[in-house]
């Protein structure tokens, strides 16, 4: 038996193991999957002793639990949440010691929706394409955590971080992303292009790994026609039938045939994976660089 090694007590709703993704893929139909919150994914990572490539895990509104099987450092960041070793309060934000057989128990997300976990050694499932990620959209990586599960851990690449607390975004009361016009903004109208901008959405709870979607005022389409499908990129805001804006998120689809709004800016796309049900969310146009 392993002793280098993860019990997976509770699962939660959805936990998954994430780390950078696997970009330079899309050709072949591979999303770049990886951590919907790269920021707190990185600092959890830094926090435990990692490197920036270790594997972590990705919770979904209500945590889980995990007993090691030997004494690991471990670190919860991301949506901020209760953390508990065999029942005491453990500080949540800051290295963590957990003995063997003891019971980590990351809670429910009192803000946010993501919480991330990183344990000493990262987690070491077997890669696929480079990154240990789990993409919800092609099944690559391995499959949701589930109870029982027992996931192996790598060697520790270092000491962890000598910190009391490492401060951390809260997550968004409100969502600001900002928008470029993307490759199919002539196939709407000029009102469509002033609601995106100018009126309020909120988050739908039906967002996923896959595309933050939005509840607000339908966009018109200036062309009705049919779209040949076309290739997506990430914070790729596209337009469905419902005329709701959906934005792409990390295991996102590489080709998609409804139009393309507009693109995201990059560095807003970390606030949207904290983004819970019914936050408000306003595109602001900015200009290309």
């Amino acid at each position: 038996m392993n002793d280098r090694a993860l019990v997976v007590v509770r699962a939660g709703a959805l936990t998954t193991v994430q780390d950078r993704g696997r970009p330079g893929y899309a050709h072949l139909g591979v999303p770049r999957s990886g951590a919907l919150d790269p920021p707190a994914a990185a600092l959890v990572n830094r926090l435990a002793g990692n490197g920036p490539d270790a594997a972590v895990l990705e919770t979904t509104l209500d945590g889980c639990a995990l007993r090691p099987r030997s004494a690991v450092t471990v670190a919860v960041g991301g949506a901020p949440c209760a953390v508990t070793v065999d029942g005491r309060p453990a500080p949540w934000g800051a290295p963590v010691r957990v003995a063997a057989g003891e019971l980590l128990d990351v809670g429910r997300a009192v803000a946010g929706v993501r919480a991330y976990v990183a344990v000493s050694g990262g987690v070491a499932v077997e890669p696929v394409l480079g990154s240990r990620a789990t993409d919800l959209l092609s099944g690559l990586g391995p499959a949701p955590l589930t109870d029982g599960t027992v996931l192996p851990l790598g060697v520790p690449a270092g000491p962890p971080a000598r910190v009391d607390a490492a401060p951390q975004p809260r997550p968004p009361a409100e969502l600001v992303l900002r928008v470029t016009p993307g490759p199919r903004a002539d196939w709407f109208t000029a009102r469509a292009l002033d609601d995106l901008t100018t009126r309020a959405y909120r988050v739908s709870p039906a967002s996923n790994r896959i595309g933050l979607r939005t509840e607000g005022p339908a966009l018109e389409r200036a062309v009705t026609g049919e779209l040949p499908s076309e290739g997506m990129v990430l914070g790729a805001v596209q337009v469905p039938p419902d005329g709701r804006p959906v934005v792409f998120l990390a295991d996102h689809p590489t080709t998609g045939g409804y139009p393309v709004i507009a693109v995201v800016r990059a560095a807003d796309l970390p606030a949207a994976a904290q983004a819970v049900p019914g936050t408000c969310v306003r595109f602001v146009a900015v200009r290309r660089r």
